[in-house]
Formats: C-alpha cells, structure tokens, sequence
C-alpha cells in the first residue's frame, strides 16, 4: 500500500475513533437519550442535506477554490422545480424524476455561469459566487414572488420523508449514500479526479502537464451546482413547497464546515469525500448535542465556530510538523 494511502485511512481511521469518542461523552451526558435508534435516524436525516452540499464543495475547494451560492441555489432550484412539477401536468414516477432532472439542470447552469469569470477572467472564486448567491435569491423572490411555491402533487411525499422500503431508515440517507459512493468513485478512481487534485495541488504545472484546467474547474462548479439542485430537490420534496427563504441560513458555512473538519485543504490539492461525511457527521452530533443539552441557541453558534476554527489549527499544525519531519 503507498504510504499518501496508508496515512490517509490511518487518518479515517483517527477520525472515525474521535467520532465514536465524542458519541460515547454526548450519550452520557445525555443521559443515554443520545444513542437512542430514533435520535441517529434523526442525525443521519439532518446531515443528508449538509453533506451532500459539501460534496460540491469538496470538488471546488480541493481546486483551490469555493462556492458561496450553494445556499441561494437550493432556494432557487426549488422554487423552479415546485413551479415546474404544478404546471407539468405530470403524476407519479415521471413527475419525480423530470423535477430532478430540472433541478440538477438550472443547478448545473448556474454552476457552469458561476465557472465562467473563475476560468475566462482569472477572477477570485469567492467574488464571483457571491455575485451568484445575490443573484440567485434574487430570482428566486422575483420568481415565486417572495411566498413559498406549494407542491400540488402528493408524489413526492414518500421521496421527502418516507421510510425506505418500509423501514424507519429515510430515503433522503439513501439519497446521502447514493452521492458518497457515486462522488468517491468520481473523485479517487477516475482520471477527472486527478486532475482535479493535480489543478489544487499546482495549477500551472497541471497546465503544463496537458490538463485541461478551464474544462476541469468548470465542471467542479457545475457539480457543486447540481448538488445544490439535488438538496433543493429533497427539501422541496420535504416541505412539500420551493421557498424563496429555504437554503438562506447557516446551510452554506455548515457544508463549508464540514469539507474543512473533513480535512479537505483550503489551500486545495488534498480531500475526499469520507472526510467530509466525517465532518458532517460531527457537526450532526455536535448540534444535535446541544439541542438535546438544551445549549443557548447563540451558544452553539459559538462551538461551531470554535471546531471549525480548531480543525482548521490543527490541520496547519499537521502540515508544519510533516514539513520537518
């Protein structure tokens, strides 16, 4: 086994331990109601959303890059999807899926537009998707003219919050694991995934090396838009509506959040995916912790603030002890 692969799962490995730890602390200070089967279920359901979303970031970010539209986009794709799914006169299976597929398409759109000025005009990444978060909430009030977009159609009750073949276990955790295995593959077993390392890692020598940098940046962007689309999807399919409000909170720092307590680098050229499940995961325990703590609202603003700050610390720490060693 290569000694980058070998440190990488004894990394996992570290992570997944900290994980089980920090459960076992939260369980009893929670008085055992932590690992109860119904509040998992529940933590899973929570961090679907946030890890899904930091699944586009990872690709942009491990190009040296970012997203910050992410958040405006699921309020956009859902109001459109909910739009759409009223007027289609569609029903059943392929209601559902064609609501995906506009979804991911006016996703993968705005992500294509948010690649353009980074790739054709060297702009930072985190002006330009600043401009798209604005214009993207933007359209979204106009579209739906600032009220929520009811859903009609009951068809997409069970894909919102049902049980996935009659268990307790929501199809939007399907949905979650779906994206893990399909975006590990893309990323850690295909030529597009080492480019994507190789832009991070050194963008001018990948150019050299024949990588085509302007295709490869904007496809990360367009990924991150469609996973935007797909979490609109699953919250519109959720709340039974598309709302201009949905999406405009802490969604888009808590998916940054959990791609850096991840260990994705923001320098880029280094991340995966399982990290950012990880981190993710530990966000999920942490907020759900506090909820069940009864923590101050404000509070708990503050703890994640604090682990990302720390993940961060110790991510350089990391670094520099690697360098003398």
């Amino acid at each position: 086994m290569k000694p980058e692969v070998r440190n990488y799962w004894l990394r996992v490995g570290g992570a997944i331990v900290v994980l089980v730890v920090v459960a076992l602390i939260i369980n009893f200070a929670a008085h055992g109601s932590f690992l109860d089967k119904g509040n998992i279920v529940r933590v899973l359901r929570q961090i679907t959303y946030n890890f899904i979303m930091g699944v586009g970031e990872t690709f942009v970010i491990i190009t040296a890059g970012i997203d910050l539209s992410i958040g405006s986009l699921i309020s956009l794709t859902g109001v459109v999807m909910a739009l759409f799914a009223n007027a289609s006169g569609l029903h059943g299976f392929p209601l559902i899926v064609l609501t995906l597929l506009v979804g991911l398409a006016v996703g993968g759109a705005a992500g294509f537009v948010n690649a353009v000025p980074v790739v054709k005009l060297n702009l930072p990444p985190f002006i330009t998707t600043l401009a798209m978060m604005q214009i993207a909430l933007g359209l979204s009030y106009i579209i739906s003219g600032g009220l929520p977009v009811h859903v009609n159609s009951t068809d997409f009750q069970h894909t919102g919050y049902g049980g996935f073949l009659g268990t307790k276990l929501p199809v939007p955790v399907i949905w979650m694991i779906v994206v893990l295995i399909l975006s590990s593959l893309l990323l850690m077993r295909t030529r597009f995934g080492r480019y994507v390392f190789a832009i991070g890692g050194n963008e001018e020598a990948a150019r050299l090396a024949g990588i085509s940098v302007g295709r490869v940046k904007t496809a990360v962007y367009v990924i991150s838009g469609m996973c935007a689309g797909t979490v609109g999807f699953l919250w519109m399919a959720l709340f039974q509506s598309g709302s201009p409000q949905t999406g405009t909170g802490n969604e888009m720092l808590n998916a940054i959040a959990a791609v850096v307590v991840g260990g994705t680098s923001l320098m880029g050229g280094r991340g995966a995916i399982v990290g950012t499940l990880l981190g993710a995961l530990l966000i999920g325990f942490l907020d759900n912790a506090m909820n069940l703590l009864q923590v101050n609202s404000y509070l708990q603003f503050v703890v994640l603030g604090v682990v990302i700050l720390l993940a961060v610390v110790l991510e350089e720490l990391r670094k520099r002890y690697f360098r003398r060693a």
